[in-house]
């Protein structure tokens, strides 16, 4: 089957069904300045984007890396690429050389959108990077090299209308990574057809009207902030704001009040950083525009949708999806008794089930693999290069999320753990893998491993253990030594809370790291069976 083309739907469309004046974004800057682009100009700058790559041979096909902060360039580039058919990988801006490496090689990036503040690393690391041929640099007014080009330039005397003819439902869209718990970390590969669930989803759960103002607060790097981000509202052709600055409780009430923001769309790490500030009167700020609140990346606890109800005076809507099904699957929303805790219900078009290890249905209230039946539009098509782990989640034929979870007699699920050693910190999924291979890095280190432990404000922080050589001694130092390389090397998200140096690793027979055992001991839990250690430690 053919559908009309991701980035084509997203402006095109929606420009053309409001006489294209429209305000389709508001860019607010870190001092609250902002700056309208209309759907019509939001897609002039794609259409040039989209003749630049075709310029230097980067369409039908590429995979074009957008390694910038949020941006009016991140939404050029990512429409733009679309439009060339070509592959968008959505990096954080923050990544260091480790997670550049693991990411842009693994799918083999042949151009990357980037800025000048990035450079440095990027020529760093460009000897480990062979498909990468293109940098074009956002802020820089001439060439730099004859493959290190001004995108300004380019853009500049790029036509301001593109072609986009349509596209088989699997051609490739975009690529997000996700993390293993003993591996690198895996590219997750979506496709143009996801449009229409992502449409469809965000109408069904969020409401939207036609003069709304919709804030999404994720980063472009995650899954949210380009389904949600720059996808979603565009498909229903509704205005969106996004700011530019950091994490700021007066700065974001602010814009709630000021820019009378009627849809908002967050994290509960950032609900719980703003509910612990004591300095700020939020009832102080008129939000009485604020309809609804959205809250996505880890579990919602009850005491924020207390606090959202007694200090905000509004209900906060927890919603749940991954990076694999690409959209929003189970969700509390309007019209729907929130019952704090619980992740609501599924979105009509989704079935979901609780399931033994078997592939049978678990009894009520019974915890099991969180799974949903196949297909639905927005799901993922594959793993890159990893098409065995892929064919692995559908086993019970089902997708298994990796999530363990129950639901109740009202149909309600309930979240109860990850049924891996991936790390959910602040909605950010961090391979221990990744951080125990950087750790490894440090000369002082002979060993080490990596776990979640439970925090009142990230979810889970990133408690790293290591074992030292020979003739090195445990220090601050060397504690803040390992938290800076890691945080340097993968990214800040990826930042260890605590590290406790030990006298050896605990593994089993075959030398697997023993997590569990480590997470137990830090916990002051009993660590259960202890059959399989290596040794007694």
């Amino acid at each position: 089957m053919t559908t009309t083309n991701l980035g084509d739907l997203c402006q095109a469309r929606p420009g053309r069904a409001a006489a294209g004046g429209q305000v389709a974004l508001r860019l607010v800057g870190p001092d609250l300045s902002f700056r309208d682009y209309s759907f019509d100009q939001v897609d002039a700058l794609a259409c040039q984007f989209a003749n630049v790559l075709c310029d230097l041979g980067q369409g039908n096909g590429a995979v074009v890396a957008v390694f910038v902060p949020k941006c009016i360039d991140v939404f050029a580039s990512v429409l733009g690429t679309l439009k060339a058919k070509s592959t968008v990988l959505s990096l954080f801006a923050n990544f260091g050389d480790l997670a550049l490496i693991d990411r842009l090689g693994d799918c083999g990036a042949s151009c990357i959108v980037t800025r000048r503040a990035s450079l440095a690393r990027l020529e760093r690391i460009r000897p480990s990077l062979p498909a990468l041929k293109v940098i074009l640099v956002v802020d820089a007014d001439a060439d730099l090299g004859p493959d290190v080009l001004s995108l300004p330039a380019r853009m500049a005397r790029a036509k301001a209308t593109f072609s986009s003819a349509q596209v088989d439902d699997d051609t490739p869209s975009l690529i997000h990574y996700t993390s293993g718990s003993t591996g690198k970390p895996k590219g997750v590969q979506h496709v143009h057809a996801a449009a229409s669930y992502i449409g469809h989803s965000m109408a069904e759960i969020m409401q939207p009207r036609p003069n709304d103002l919709y804030w999404c607060t994720a980063d472009h790097g995650w899954i949210t902030g380009t389904s949600y981000g720059i996808f979603g509202p565009w498909l229903l052709g509704i205005t969106q704001l996004q700011f530019t600055g950091g994490f700021d409780p007066d700065s974001w009430f602010r814009i709630l009040a000021e820019q009378k923001v009627t849809l908002w769309y967050t994290a509960p790490t950032a609900l719980r950083m703003l509910a612990r500030t004591t300095d700020v009167d939020y009832r102080s700020y008129d939000i009485g525009r604020l309809r609804s609140i959205f809250s996505v990346g880890e579990p919602l606890n009850p005491e924020i949708s207390r606090w959202g109800r007694e200090v905000l005076e509004r209900d906060i809507y927890d919603t749940w999806f991954q990076t694999e099904t690409g959209g929003i699957m189970i969700a509390n929303r309007p019209g729907l008794g929130i019952r704090p805790g619980s992740m609501g219900k599924p979105v009509s078009s989704i079935r979901a089930s609780i399931v033994d290890d078997d592939g049978k249905p678990c009894p009520i209230r019974t915890v099991g693999h969180l799974s949903l039946d196949y297909p639905w539009a927005s799901m993922f098509r594959d793993y890159l290069n990893r098409t065995d782990t892929y064919r692995a989640r559908f086993a019970r034929g089902v997708y298994d999320s990796g999530d363990l979870a129950y639901q109740d007699e009202d149909g309600y699920f309930w979240f109860a753990a990850r049924n891996d050693d991936v790390i959910n910190t602040s909605g950010h999924l961090v391979s221990p893998f990744e951080v125990e291979s950087a750790v490894l890095e440090l000369p002082e280190v002979a060993e080490s491993a990596a776990v979640g432990a439970p925090d009142p404000v990230l979810f889970e922080k990133i408690v790293v253990f290591a074992a030292l050589r020979s003739g090195h001694e445990p220090s601050d130092e060397l504690r803040m030594k390992i938290r800076l390389h890691v945080a340097n090397r993968l990214s800040a998200a990826a930042t260890p809370q605590d590290v406790v140096i030990v006298d050896r690793i605990p593994k089993n027979k075959s030398g697997k790291i023993l997590r569990r055992v480590l997470r137990a001991r830090y916990l002051g839990q009993n660590p259960g069976d202890l059959s399989t250690i290596e040794d007694d430690v």
